[in-house]
């Protein structure tokens, strides 16, 4: 039960508005974990170019393919374990009970999230596994069989991301297949009009006392 003082009018809190209490530093910034935002895609941007460019350098298939499975390795593991809870507050995981039956959670924590880190981070968990389904493709027709299993690893490893967050973005909806469609939509068509049509930032006021 609410208590109120006496003579003291009682202000509404506002959900989206109200700096959290510690955050008041980080409200203007653009990039509150820029670390964060920089590993999430750099392993992902560099196993595409790596297995892009491996030809080019070297005619070992071998070195080419562990080469790439490392970066996206750490790509799975650093984007599974910390971008996506750092970035969007979101995070999913297994476990297995006394039983031995495998248990898939998927966790959402409602908190103020940075608009440039959600951006950067839906377009590169969105951008990647679309790439390297291109990627397939080539493979499929160039009859390419080597380097498509590459390529399946890599869809697997991103795709199980992307599904991963994207269930712990809507929880268990009945239609979820339409809803992921519309989202992945929603974000392209953000992600290209914020850097085709960039917004200044706000200008910043400093405090201002009443005398």
């Amino acid at each position: 039960m609410n208590s109120a003082t006496p003579g003291v009018p009682q202000v509404p809190l506002l959900d989206d508005d109200t700096i959290a209490f510690g955050e008041e530093d980080n409200a203007n910034k653009q990039f509150v974990h820029p670390y964060i935002v920089f590993f999430h895609l750099v392993f992902r941007s560099a196993a595409v170019v790596v297995y892009i460019l491996c030809g080019w350098f070297s005619d070992s298939f071998i070195a080419s393919f562990v080469l790439v499975i490392l970066l996206l390795s750490a790509d799975f593991w650093t984007v599974k374990n910390i971008s996506g809870r750092l970035l969007v507050g979101l995070r999913w995981w297994n476990y297995v009970d006394d039983d031995g039956k495998s248990h898939w959670v998927f966790e959402s924590r409602q908190s103020r999230i940075n608009r440039n880190e959600s951006r950067l981070f839906w377009m590169g968990l969105i951008l990647c596994p679309l790439i390297w389904a291109g990627f397939f493709i080539i493979c499929l027709f160039g009859l390419k069989f080597k380097w498509m299993l590459l390529v399946l690893i890599a869809l697997t490893l991103t795709g199980a991301n992307l599904y991963g967050y994207i269930k712990c973005k809507f929880g268990a909806k009945e239609n979820l297949q339409s809803a992921t469609t519309d989202f992945v939509k929603k974000q392209l068509f953000q992600n290209a009009s914020a850097f085709m049509f960039p917004q200044p930032a706000p200008p910043t006021t400093g405090n201002t006392g009443v005398v």
